[in-house]
């Protein structure tokens, strides 16, 4: 597996990606009207691009295709996007790009909106939920979690 910067030529991908991931990996925690209004499929490549551009951000490629991708706002420490393709799941793709995620906002806390799917992985790497929350999803709610890594837990 290699990681990489992102370039704007991934975005297409990387949208087909998480739309994918949010409607196999994440169907275990959500139903069918919250995954449909968490990823639509209809996307603006445009809006993508730009804020994948403006943060540091990160493509995981493996057998001649994208398996991955995250990215943060190193000024700030919020992490945004973290997804991996269903087939490539518990191998070390979302724990290679986070690692290097983290990385690059070091001596930040580290803030992130984890999904009910998601929360035990980051939980493992030493973040801690600081509230549930409900968030609404072209009228539908979805429950997520705010989570934090402070700085001194970098590492563990």
């Amino acid at each position: 597996m290699v990681v990489r910067a992102y370039q704007s030529a991934d975005c297409r991908a990387l949208t087909e990606l998480f739309y994918e991931t949010v409607h196999t990996v994440n169907a275990q925690d959500y139903t069918r009207a919250q995954l449909d209004a968490w990823a639509t499929g209809e996307v603006d490549l445009k809006a993508w691009d730009a804020s994948l551009r403006a943060h540091y951000s990160l493509v995981a490629e493996a057998d001649g295709l994208l398996v991955g991708f995250g990215d943060i706002d190193p000024a700030t420490g919020y992490l945004d996007r973290l997804y991996v393709h269903r087939n490539y799941q518990r191998k070390g793709v979302a724990t290679a790009l986070c690692d290097r995620l983290e990385r690059a906002a070091a001596g930040k806390t580290i803030a992130t909106h984890a999904s009910i799917t998601a929360r035990p992985f980051f939980e493992k790497r030493g973040y801690r939920v600081i509230r549930e929350q409900r968030v609404e999803r072209r009228g539908v709610w979805l429950t997520n979690f705010v989570m934090e890594k402070t700085p001194c837990a970098f590492g563990a």
